[in-house]
């Protein structure tokens, strides 16, 4: 399979020009889908100076191959906010946002919610509204390191 290595310099320049698609939306929350987009909220978080980043645990991987299934968990509480970006290194599949986004409109209908990502897939069910770059290949990003951790007790 082909593999592109995403490097931090590839990263801030690409979350620098999703942060200007997103300028207009002014999200009252930035919503991380775990664990993917964990770094890039927190980028997106400090470049807006905005605090209000919560994240939604989702798991539609197991060691690099995906499952049937989207399981989703530690749910946030949105009450009170108007706007959330919700926020993810790729759109792969679709599956995972699109899931997310069912449960999250159940629970909060009248929040307006968005969808960034880094990536997307063409072949995906559901398109973010903001995106930087279409691809058709596996992204490795730089913050994806196996680590063999082994117990030294």
């Amino acid at each position: 399979m082909e593999k592109l290595y995403y490097s931090y310099d590839m990263f801030k320049n690409d979350t620098m020009k999703l942060l200007q698609m997103c300028n207009n939306f002014d999200a009252d929350v930035i919503l991380a889908i775990a664990r993917g987009g964990l770094t890039l909220s927190h980028l997106m978080s400090q470049a807006l100076n905005k605090r209000n980043v919560f994240i939604i645990n989702t798991i539609s991987y197991d060691r690099k191959v995906q499952k049937d299934m989207v399981e989703i968990f530690n749910f946030p509480n949105l009450t009170g906010f108007k706007r959330v970006l919700v926020v993810d290194d790729i759109i792969d599949s679709g599956k995972t946002v699109k899931e997310v986004l069912n449960i999250l409109k159940i629970h909060y209908p009248n929040i307006e919610f968005k969808v960034a990502s880094l990536f997307y897939k063409d072949t995906a069910i559901i398109k973010p509204d903001y995106s930087v770059n279409k691809t058709d290949t596996w992204i490795e990003f730089f913050w994806e390191v196996d680590l063999d951790i082994k117990d030294n007790n």
